[in-house]
């Protein structure tokens, strides 16, 4: 019996792609909590769908991809505009910033700091414009999500 991948969903390639990536970041210290997939999940079918029953049927699509870990290196040539990078970078470092589970754990982990390095340089941006972006991206992580939606929001309205 063949394994079929699930049906792409209802959002653009850009779109895809940028969730995937976000996900990945997620993904890069070896663990996705329920929780974030759930609080990702309203966020983004939210955003890209406008009535309730798509956004049902949008988090039903959405979740088989936010389970996929695949790799950066597979991901960021998909990326077509330095706009798009630019958010990438941003939101993949709100992600690692965002995701220690105790007080004694350390902010950013040795496994998202790796991952996010290799994001750095596969998405080949200039040093003074990644350090700008890591300074704007600091944000509470309580409003992580609700940043993120916003910033995808931007970007998607301007697209």
């Amino acid at each position: 019996m063949a394994i079929h991948p699930p049906p792409p969903p209802s959002i653009s390639p850009s779109q895809m792609t940028l969730l995937r990536i976000v996900s990945t970041m997620a993904w890069s210290d070896g663990h996705l909590a329920d929780e974030e997939v759930e609080v990702m999940l309203d966020q983004f079918s939210g955003l890209f769908a406008t009535n309730p029953a798509h956004q049902a049927t949008l988090r039903t699509e959405l979740r088989d991809y936010m389970m996929q870990n695949i790799p950066l290196e597979e991901l960021t040539p998909k990326l077509t505009s330095v706009a798009e990078r630019e958010l990438v970078l941003k939101l993949g470092y709100q992600v690692i910033s965002a995701s220690s589970r105790t007080p004694d754990e350390d902010l950013i982990n040795q496994q998202e700091a790796d991952a996010y390095q290799k994001l750095v340089t596969l998405l080949d941006l200039p040093e003074d414009m990644v350090t700008q972006i890591e300074q704007s991206a600091a944000i509470p992580a309580a409003g992580l999500v609700d940043h993120m939606t916003a910033e995808l929001r931007h970007f998607i309205q301007g697209e």
